[in-house]
């Protein structure tokens, strides 16, 4: 049996990832966002936490109730563990069921951001197009949601996410066609996530929106962190000046209905 975690076990819970650097697991353990489960409610000895498609296990992988928390996972998951065990682990119970592939991370650092680096790719915004910061009207804005629903779906209710988040829109034709905004929160900062509805891509309008959200965060002494999916992902990191630190496995775990 498997249990859901209270606030009253998070202190347990930070000594348990403590070897994970991945905001989202502050977004939880800071009380922002997110579920965990555990395999014992007062004395855990294994963790999930999940925030949005996101899920990240720590602690013994081999304890009882693994199994169970292994099996509970949101039909859309990214799943991300600290060692190599929790990894055998994962590949052996799902086997015939994983997509393995890397996701990219970057040095967390802001002496690497310089804000007038980035402020010059406002400029770049193409005619036709206008840059809006998202208020609560724009995250009601059904192109917002066609764009992507993962700018607003991690928080409670769009009060919420214009409460704690924030973010960059950009429309053509009063149409919101790209985004840039706070996929989670936790207290130093945000974890940044960026879409562009396809038929807008390659014009530029990721950067332009992104450079605002970096801004945004600068100013008032929060950390835009980003974490890349893909190297094009990778590419616009670096143009603003993120420092990659490290590729890292990553897993979709699937079955059929």
């Amino acid at each position: 049996m498997i249990y859901k975690a209270d606030t009253n076990i998070r202190k347990q819970l930070s000594s348990m990832f403590k070897n994970m650097s991945d905001t989202m697991i502050l977004s939880y353990l800071q009380g922002h966002m997110g579920t965990a489960w555990v395999n014992d409610p007062i004395n855990p000895t294994a963790a999930q936490i999940i925030v949005g498609v996101f899920v990240f296990y720590a602690g013994d992988p081999y304890a009882k109730g693994t199994d169970e928390l292994l099996a509970n996972l949101p039909k859309d998951n990214l799943v991300i563990v600290e060692n190599e065990e929790w990894k055998n682990r994962i590949e052996t119970f799902h086997k015939g069921h994983i997509d393995k592939f890397q996701r990219y991370a970057f040095k967390k650092n802001p002496k690497y951001l310089d804000y007038a680096h980035i402020q010059s790719f406002l400029g770049k915004l193409p005619e036709g197009y206008e840059l809006k910061k998202i208020d609560v009207a724009l995250a009601y804005e059904p192109s917002l949601q066609e764009v992507s629903e993962d700018f607003t779906s991690q928080f409670d209710s769009i009060e919420d996410y214009v409460h704690k988040g924030t973010g960059y829109c950009i429309l053509h034709k009063e149409k919101i066609v790209c985004g840039a905004s706070s996929y989670s929160v936790y207290d130093g900062g945000i974890e940044i996530e960026i879409d562009t509805h396809p038929k807008y891509r390659r014009k530029g309008l990721a950067t332009v929106a992104a450079a605002a959200l970096i801004l945004d965060c600068l100013e008032r002494g929060k950390y835009p962190s980003w974490d890349a999916a893909n190297p094009i992902s990778v590419a616009l990191a670096q143009k603003f000046g993120y420092v990659l630190e490290e590729s890292y496995d990553t897993y979709h775990i699937h079955y059929e209905k």
